[in-house]
């Protein structure tokens, strides 16, 4: 007997076993805390040892999870490139009309803006610190969402060239992603902070040319 209750199958079922759920919270610890390290130390600034610390995992079973800190960054940014490409896919597939495709997108990047200041902070600084295939990996599920963006913005303007499409996305995804730098975002509230980036992304992405000179 190990003093430990047999788990149940529907308990089983709702979450694995006991043990797996542990091992799952683990990788989520370590993951967060090499988020908050990478973002405030820069990737060269941390140890293996410091993540285990700051999640509370210990020595030998950081490296259970992870064989090396290069896996924890390839884990962070090609995870969230992931993410954000299958979100904004899912919010095109519900959308109704090339429209409410847009604004489905814009406040989806904006709720990642808000919600993970520190990944954009690690992509900026440490991107070409990834392994090359990693970094092709990130670079293509990167183009491929750029793609999904300039593909509802021609939808919406014929008129529009590829490359204009792109390069207003781009735009869009820089005033987004500045939250790391706007110190007035814990001020204002994240909610209102989804909604004051939202309101200008999506100005600054209808913004005809024609009113401004060249």
């Amino acid at each position: 007997m190990t003093g430990v209750e047999p788990e149940s199958a529907d308990t089983a079922a709702e979450g694995g076993t006991l043990r797996d759920r542990q091992k799952a919270d683990r990788r989520l610890r370590l993951l967060d805390a090499a988020a908050r390290l990478f973002a405030d130390r820069g990737y060269g600034g941390v140890s293996m040892r410091d993540l285990g610390a700051a999640a509370d995992v210990s020595g030998p079973a950081v490296y259970r999870h992870f064989a090396s800190k290069q896996d924890v960054l390839v884990e962070l940014l090609v995870g969230i490139s992931e993410r954000l490409l299958a979100d904004g896919k899912a919010q095109v597939a519900m959308a109704d009309g090339p429209e409410d495709a847009l604004e489905r997108l814009v406040a989806a990047h904006a709720r990642f803006a808000v919600a993970d200041e520190d990944l954009i902070r690690i992509q900026d600084r440490s991107l070409a610190v990834l392994a090359p295939e990693a970094e092709r990996r990130v670079r293509r599920l990167q183009r491929e969402y750029v793609e999904l963006w300039a593909s509802t913005l021609r939808e919406l303007d014929a008129g529009l060239s590829v490359r204009d499409a792109r390069f207003r996305a781009h735009a869009a995804f820089g005033l987004m992603n500045s939250t790391p730098h706007a110190p007035s975002v814990d001020a204002v509230g994240g909610d209102h902070a989804v909604r004051l980036l939202s309101a200008m992304a999506l100005a600054a992405l209808r913004a005809p040319l024609a009113d401004w000179p060249v």
